[in-house]
């Protein structure tokens, strides 16, 4: 599934070809991805200048003078940039044609993503109200974390990945932020004294600005806005390598199940 760093590198990719254009039409040719796309979509968006092009946690935030587009890449889709006229395959469910010639087209061939319009101010709309802070913004610390933490039993792993807590951070950025961190996956969250929140805070934020400069992870589908698939998967440090020896001190990097998700980690190294 395409985390934060994935998104927010279409989110770039896009940003230089989209921003000031005008949406010459919408082209929607399935409806029914995780929720219904709007029926009127076309009509509210044909002859309306993009003004921006933002990022909420997973959601890239096409904005627009008069509402913002909501776009959600689900598990496998991705955003690329062509040209008008490209035939569309099985799985192209939705185009977005601008002014200049080119499109923006969805591919979801699990049909897992979004499309959705929101008219007022983008951050009341109930996929995005109850969202934590943004983990490489100021307000994600070690002293929200820690307040976040204090008398919680569930996994450090699981809550960091709650994007009530703090957005973005999925499975494979949470296992490796975990490893560079020196903390095990499994550990009770209340268990983490400031000091060890402080780490945490820091390696999540390396963690995703690395795998960003790298291009992001294409485990399966994932591709740029160009088409380019990303390498930072070819760094892992701890995830996909359940049973191989840890890349720091040779113990076998070990696997468990923690809600429904696979955790990879290094008992010499997390504790």
């Amino acid at each position: 599934m395409p985390e934060l760093p994935e998104v927010e590198i279409t989110r770039r990719g896009l940003a230089a070809h989209l921003i000031g254009l005008t949406v010459a039409d919408a082209v929607v040719r399935h409806v029914g991805l995780r929720w219904p796309i709007p029926k009127n979509l076309p009509k509210l968006l044909r002859g309306k200048t993009i003004r921006a092009l933002g990022r909420r946690g997973k959601y890239l935030l096409v904005e627009f003078e008069h509402g913002t587009l909501i776009l959600h890449l689900g598990m496998s889709g991705s955003l690329r940039l062509l040209p008008a006229g490209t035939p569309p395959e099985k799985h192209d469910h939705f185009d977005l044609a601008l002014d200049d010639g080119m499109l923006v087209r969805l591919r979801d061939p699990r049909r897992f993503g979004a499309v959705l319009w929101h008219g007022g101010e983008v951050h009341t709309h109930p996929l995005l109200a109850a969202l934590g802070p943004e983990p490489l913004e100021g307000d994600f610390n070690m002293s929200y974390l820690y307040r976040s933490t204090r008398g919680r039993n569930i996994s450090v792993k699981q809550l960091i990945m709650d994007s009530r807590v703090v957005v973005g951070v999925g499975n494979i950025y949470a296992n490796e932020a975990l490893f560079r961190a020196g903390i095990r996956p499994q550990l009770a969250a209340g268990k983490l004294s400031l000091p060890r929140c402080a780490k945490l805070v820091d390696e999540i934020r390396a963690t995703l600005t690395e795998a960003i400069e790298k291009g992001g992870s294409s485990l399966r589908d994932f591709v740029n806005a160009a088409g380019q698939p990303g390498y930072f998967q070819q760094h892992y440090w701890v995830y996909g390598r359940g049973g191989e020896p840890c890349r720091r001190c040779g113990a076998p990097v070990k696997q468990i199940r923690q809600g429904q998700r696979s955790s990879f980690y290094c008992a010499s190294c997390q504790k």
